[in-house]
């Protein structure tokens, strides 16, 4: 994983766990974690970030306003998406809170993690253009994007323009595949899923064990 003075965590071996809306991360991600693996959802840290009275409530009100806040103190949620898609600059002040928090409290989580090996899931990872350098490799899960947009509507409710408007913001499936170290194909059941994950686990365990003997500044 990348040094720094940003507090990053070092002699870690580290993956970076992506994949577009409805390919299956958490799926995957909780495979991984069942053979060991300290799994860093970041997904999860954003909700509690915007929880109600989160770390990142007050700046977020006060940069979008109290109507963005529901009146148990959470991030509203629909407000906030209805101006993310309206508003071509709002994604980009809400990043600019959430993910230096974000990363914050998962290089804090990653510090005190067990297993192995860390990974994270970043649902953003590619799009960010950050994360590239503080991992070691990236995973990606894929499927066909018909997949995906059936996967969202069952799960969530959504009609298929909404969707494939969220699935607008992501990069393409063609851009994700370009940027994998790794790729875990997740279009059939969790039979077809257990062979690619536990072969993925033993070869981030053995580069785990090549990085904990490298001298301290080679990495």
């Amino acid at each position: 994983m990348a040094t720094g003075a940003d507090s990053t965590p070092r002699r870690r071996f580290s993956v970076g766990l992506t994949g577009g809306i409805g390919c299956g991360k958490t799926t995957v991600a909780n495979m991984f974690a069942a053979l060991g693996a300290s799994v860093i959802d970041t997904d999860e840290i954003a909700h509690s970030l915007t929880a109600p009275h989160g770390a990142a409530m007050p700046a977020i009100l006060d940069e979008f306003g109290a109507g963005f806040a529901t009146p148990a103190g959470a991030l509203d949620r629909a407000a906030m998406r209805a101006l993310v898609f309206s508003d071509s600059t709002a994604r980009h002040r809400l990043e600019a809170i959430l993910h230096p928090r974000i990363r914050d409290a998962a290089y804090a989580a990653a510090v005190v993690a067990t297993g192995p090996y860390v990974m994270f899931v970043v649902p953003l990872l590619i799009e960010s253009g950050t994360w590239r350098e503080r991992v070691e490799r990236i995973l990606a899960i894929d499927c066909p994007e018909d997949v995906q947009v059936a996967r969202v509507m069952a799960r969530n409710g959504m009609s298929e323009a909404q969707v494939r408007a969220i699935m607008a913001t992501q990069v393409t499936r063609a851009q994700r595949l370009a940027a994998a170290d790794d790729v875990v194909v997740n279009d059939g059941g969790l039979d077809a899923l257990g062979p690619q994950i536990a072969s993925l686990h033993e070869k981030y365990l053995g580069f785990s064990e090549r990085m904990s003997r490298l001298p301290l500044e080679h990495l």
